[in-house]
């Protein structure tokens, strides 16, 4: 028998039995932490959990996901996430949700803005993720130096942790162009954390960002992760190849490595959902795809992340 999920909305408990046959159900594992993608609605968000059922429908197998009511609790979500993740010895990891309120998607608020907002929320994680003895080991990275200074004089000031930059801007700054900058001269021997702020405004950002990751992370102790990066942009193939062959590249051999420990993208629309996933301290850490039909309901859960094509196209047109 296929898992049993139930959502619960308000106090309101929606049951529904999976959709899809059994091959495509998130197989039983026995790690303590295990990734599984799955799908959801937005619709007034204001309470929803989920929670898998042992084949037989007896008892629960311990999996229990609350969606956040607010960033306070995203946070702690979060948290929790990469602190798992870096306990399972995760050196490349994935942190993304919108900046714009719980219900948007990107675009919804302006760039600039938006980065505003992601960096104080960056900051609030790095309160709660960030023990203070390891505040001068951990190493955030901006997109470019400008940025770097804004941050020192408002969200980090007093900070203990070190600001950087992944570029710096050029005279051909309008038109694109940005100065790039070799990550092995910024990265100091005692660096045990990147943290890499929403590096998708320019192209070449996320390019640094996998350099950083070939000369100062691999075969090392070391960790990364990529905060808002929105690198569904890349995945989706939104940069045509025959323009940004090493985009092209990058989704192939960089993106891949990426553990997404932590999720949420909004779909709107007549068939409005969300794609949520936490890595979770229980038998499983799902993708969760709720639609918003009236109630919530859990139409999908599976291992590997889905296309946001196949979402929204294929997913939550089922509800």
């Amino acid at each position: 028998m296929p898992l049993t999920k139930l959502a619960f909305l308000s106090g309101i408990s929606v049951s529904a039995v999976s959709l899809l046959p059994p091959s495509q159900v998130c197989n039983w594992r026995h790690r303590v932490k295990s990734e599984c993608f799955g799908i959801g609605g937005v619709n007034k968000i204001r309470r929803l959990s989920v929670r898998s059922a042992s084949r037989d429908g007896s008892a629960s197998v311990g999996l229990d996901t609350t969606f956040p009511r607010d960033y306070v609790e995203l946070l702690e979500q979060a948290k929790e996430a990469a602190k798992l993740a870096l306990e399972d010895k995760i050196q490349l990891m994935e942190i993304e949700f919108p900046t714009a309120g719980l219900e948007s998607v990107p675009g919804d608020g302006e760039g600039g803005i938006e980065m505003t907002g992601s960096m104080q929320l960056i900051r609030e994680f790095c309160d709660r993720f960030i023990v203070p003895e390891k505040a001068t080991r951990t190493r955030i990275f901006f997109p470019e130096a400008n940025e770097v200074e804004f941050a020192r004089n408002s969200t980090f000031g007093g900070s203990s942790l070190k600001l950087d930059y992944l570029t710096k801007p050029s005279l051909f700054e309008d038109f694109g162009f940005v100065t790039k900058v070799k990550m092995a001269d910024r990265v100091k021997p005692d660096d045990e954390l990147f943290l890499v702020a929403y590096p998708y405004f320019n192209v070449n950002e996320m390019l640094v960002v996998e350099e950083l990751y070939k000369e100062a992370v691999v075969n090392t102790a070391r960790a990364l992760i990529v905060f808002n990066g929105e690198l569904d942009r890349i995945r989706s193939g939104y940069y045509p190849p025959f323009f940004y062959p090493k985009l092209a590249t990058l989704s192939k051999t960089f993106l891949p490595k990426l553990e997404t420990v932590y999720y949420i993208h909004n779909f709107k629309g007549r068939n409005g959902g969300i794609l949520f996933r936490q890595v979770h301290n229980s038998a499983f850490s799902i993708y969760f795809v709720f639609c918003s039909c009236e109630k919530y309901i859990c139409l999908h859960q599976q291992e590997d992340m889905p296309s946001l094509k196949e979402v929204a196209l294929s997913i939550l047109p089922m509800a």
